[in-house]
């Protein structure tokens, strides 16, 4: 599939996020939505087929946007004939929200506790760069915070 004249500026968007919660042409569509939003605009279907070159038919990029739209992650309003369509949340908030239902799944199907699964993503964060490390404490130390503030 060639890819669209859009481009896409969010770098902190993981393509292997959006991969396993939607198809390939899905996620080509939530990207054009986000980069629009950003740029203060909604997106019509028609704004989403030029975007895409005019290769695709226009009813299947329709049904893609009401698709999108019923798995509760388009808003869209009717002006006239036209539905205009805006992202319910921003790509790093469903970027976390995937992360967190595969964290809960972890951390509810494994049998040994939670130990396992938080010295993995120690891990995977240390590996990869210090400052991660010191960021993921900082979030901790942010959260515990949080939490004794509540009591």
């Amino acid at each position: 599939m060639n890819r669209s004249r859009f481009q896409i500026t969010r770098s902190s968007l993981s393509d292997k996020t959006l991969a396993t919660e939607l198809g390939p042409l899905e996620r080509d569509v939530m990207k054009f939505v986000w980069n629009r939003f950003e740029l203060g605009s909604e997106a019509s279907v028609r704004d989403v087929f030029l975007a895409f070159d005019e290769r695709l038919a226009y009813t299947t990029l329709m049904t893609t946007l009401d698709r999108l739209y019923k798995k509760g992650l388009l808003e869209r309003r009717k002006d006239g004939r036209a539905f205009y369509y805006s992202p319910r949340q921003t790509s790093q908030e469903f970027s976390r929200s995937f992360a967190r239902k595969v964290i809960d799944k972890l951390i509810g199907s494994n049998e040994h506790g939670v130990e396992p699964v938080l010295a993995c993503i120690v891990d995977a964060v240390s590996d990869r760069d210090r400052e991660l490390l010191d960021e993921l404490d900082r979030l901790i130390a942010e959260k515990r915070r949080t939490l004794h503030a509540k009591e």
